[in-house]
């Protein structure tokens, strides 16, 4: 929902030179609607397939984001404690809530307990050891997904592929049969479900859909061993369009591009969207400080810098930037960096882009997932304010940080 009307670029109906004159940069900016169509697309593409859409708090755990999602109905998947202690402060429900990850701590999971959330994704038989200890002392009885690794390629960053043997998460699925069998000993635990997720940023889904098929093999074979398995947890990982003339499936016809698998597998579909829901919502807008030469290369200095996106250094990621308000001056080829003391502080590299002067605001697109999450103090930085619009309207959900937050709890 970011498009032109004349020389302005709008967020919804906000000009986003209007909200960074108010607000200041770096800024991150949110379109409620694109948020909402996005969860809207998954939920509804199920249609009566018994199902939970559960937003990938990770990808974005702002406040006004998770309470604008928990409003829609969604569910959420969260990856540790500060996660779920976030979600019930947005009121999110911990009945729709799944706790994913590989390092989950005691006192994580008896949090997780007491709140009552609705499942475990578990990575390790010593987790569920811990989920089974900690559940006996509380008396409760907790359901369970083992995480399988279907060892298939997700043709992503290998950052963010998750799906292969070598990598830190999962359970080999050729041993998960018999570590289900093992789990029987555990009198607190239910083996209700199978989970998996192969990676992040998936353009092309026939990976996803290659391991959608091995799970759903392995649910029909603990199902007939006796396992009480009636949900299947397919993770998230769709990605979304960073690049001009990149495309990203469409979620429903994802979605539905599974429906024939999913709708005679008898169990409910559990999904953990993150990046493709609030990705393509949000931008940073940073504001050029300054233009340089150093002999034929061409830079533009702006106030936001990695310890604000850190997606470019990290990833190498890329980022369209364009103009926050259009002007005539022919394009240039440049890196776009920041104030930070880094050489890996850059949003772009030899970037062909709009000329930009001192002064001039900067949309960095596709920015809603990833970005202020990953987000630092390095050098000392308080980091960005964060707003979100609706309709013509916006307000600040986080303000700007100052230098007393930048010291607090810290003594001399």
């Amino acid at each position: 929902m970011f498009l032109y009307s004349g020389n302005d670029l709008y967020c919804e109906g906000a000009a986003l030179a209007d909200v960074a004159a108010r607000v200041g940069t770096p800024a991150y900016v949110y379109s409620t609607q694109t948020i909402l169509d996005n969860f809207h697309a998954y939920d509804q593409a199920f249609g009566d397939i018994p199902h939970l859409v559960c937003y990938a708090v990770k990808a974005n755990s702002s406040l006004a984001l998770l309470a604008l999602l928990a409003r829609a109905g969604a569910g959420f998947d969260i990856v540790s404690g500060g996660e779920l202690f976030r979600v019930l402060k947005a009121g999110g429900d911990a009945s729709t809530v799944v706790f994913s990850g590989v390092g989950k701590t005691a006192d994580e999971v008896d949090y997780a307990l007491a709140q009552g959330i609705h499942a475990f994704n578990c990575e390790s038989e010593g987790e569920l050891a811990l989920i089974d200890a900690i559940a006996a002392r509380r008396g409760a009885q907790v359901g369970f997904a083992v995480r399988v690794n279907p060892d298939v390629d997700a043709a992503t960053h290998p950052y963010i592929s998750t799906g292969l043997s070598q990598h830190k998460f999962g359970i080999d699925i050729a041993a998960a049969a018999a570590i289900y069998a093992r789990a029987r000993q555990f009198r607190n635990l239910s083996a209700e479900g199978v989970s998996c997720h192969i990676g992040s940023q998936i353009l092309d889904p026939k990976p996803i859909f290659e391991a959608v098929d091995k799970v759903l093999a392995l649910a029909a074979e603990l199902r007939a061993q006796g396992h009480p398995i009636r949900r299947l947890d397919l993770g998230g990982g769709l990605g979304v369009a960073y690049r001009e003339g990149e495309h990203a499936p469409a979620i429903g016809d994802f979605v539905r591009g599974m429906d024939a698998r999913l709708r005679d597998s008898g169990l409910r579909i559990e999904v953990e969207p993150g990046r493709s829901i609030v990705g393509p919502a949000g931008v940073l807008l940073t504001r050029v400080l300054y233009r340089k030469c150093n002999g034929s290369k061409e830079f533009v200095i702006v106030d936001a810098a990695m310890n604000d996106l850190l997606r470019p250094s990290l990833y190498r990621a890329h980022h369209e930037i364009v103009p926050v308000r259009k002007s005539s001056l022919p394009r240039i080829t440049a890196d776009v960096v920041g104030p930070v003391c880094e050489t890996g502080d850059f949003l772009a590299r030899d970037r062909e882009m709009a000329d930009a002067m001192p002064g001039d605001y900067l949309a960095v697109m596709t920015a809603g997932a990833y970005g202020f999450a990953l987000s630092s103090n390095y050098n000392s930085r308080p980091r960005a304010v964060e707003a979100l619009v609706e309709g013509a309207t916006f307000r600040v959900i986080r303000t700007r940080e100052t230098y007393a937050d930048l010291i607090r709890g810290e003594t001399k």
